[in-house]
């Protein structure tokens, strides 16, 4: 029988490329494809979704994270890495 590994919560930051404003129909689009573990956020032009995502890894919670992301039509122009949290 396979141990079941617990999953960590990662903690990242996604910029937004060509996104300068918040808006409701970005946050709607963003909550519809599965961004609700995600605080929407700007600085200047700049758009960023603050993530605290559970995954066994942290390329697993970014790619998935990105994934969303683009479902939305929205693209990524940086990731920003802050820390981990095991989860127990």
């Amino acid at each position: 029988m396979a141990t079941k590994t617990a999953l960590r919560t990662y903690h990242f930051t996604l910029t937004l490329a060509n996104v300068t404003d918040l808006t409701d129909d970005l946050q709607g689009a963003l909550l519809k494809v599965g961004c609700d573990d995600a605080s929407l956020w700007s600085e200047g032009e700049a758009v960023f979704l603050d993530f605290s995502r559970e995954s066994d890894s942290l390329g697993d919670a970014i790619g998935s994270a990105i994934k969303d992301v683009e479902r939305a039509a929205i693209r990524v122009a940086h990731v920003t890495v802050e820390s981990t949290i095991a989860q127990s």
